[in-house]
């Protein structure tokens, strides 16, 4: 399992940190010699929803990088104080400029390479007036078979987009999970 060591530093008392095992722990840590706390470094939450206005998923194609140009479903980063559920709602808004009704959790993607957790919810489109955020070239809506599959940014939106369509095609959505090596 590959750790990060991302500090350097002592959040507490600004020390420089020594990574090691710490007494009754069983992973390297960043530990401060001079204070002694400990600094984890844990996996990030993105959050994000698959909305959906009469059968077409809206996307969202990339200004930022990564991935600058290709498309995904409105995501990002969970901010602290923020339920998920209302981390994906803001991503969809920042990014879409659309307003969502949450549907239920619908995939749940641990990427353990770059220490992140993705998880979508499938969501309803309130109404049809959006446009594209900072972080959006452009936004669209795409029925199955009009999504360009080689040009979406990441495998978990691929994979989350593959689900979403095999459970609407069988009128019975589940939560689903994987790793993403």
């Amino acid at each position: 399992m590959v750790r990060g060591r991302s500090f350097q530093h002592c959040k507490a008392c600004g020390a420089a940190v020594e990574y090691r095992v710490p007494a009754g722990d069983n992973a390297e840590r960043a530990v401060c010699p001079a204070c002694g706390t400990i600094h984890y470094e844990n996996p990030l939450n993105v959050v994000g929803a698959i909305p959906v206005w009469q059968g077409r998923v809206l996307l969202c194609r990339r200004a930022i990088e990564p991935r600058r140009g290709y498309w995904t479903l409105p995501a990002g980063f969970l901010e602290l104080g923020e339920t998920l559920e209302q981390g994906a709602q803001r991503e969809t808004l920042e990014e879409a400029g659309a307003r969502i009704e949450l549907q239920g959790l619908f995939s749940v993607l641990s990427v353990v390479r770059v220490g992140q957790v993705h998880l979508f919810y499938r969501a309803a489109l309130l109404d049809v007036d959006f446009a594209p955020g900072e972080e959006s070239l452009e936004v669209g809506l795409f029925a199955e078979d009009e999504i360009a599959w080689d040009d979406l940014a990441f495998r978990t939106v691929t994979q989350t987009l593959r689900w979403y369509f095999d459970d609407r095609r069988r009128a019975q959505f589940g939560v689903h999970t994987a790793d993403i090596a």
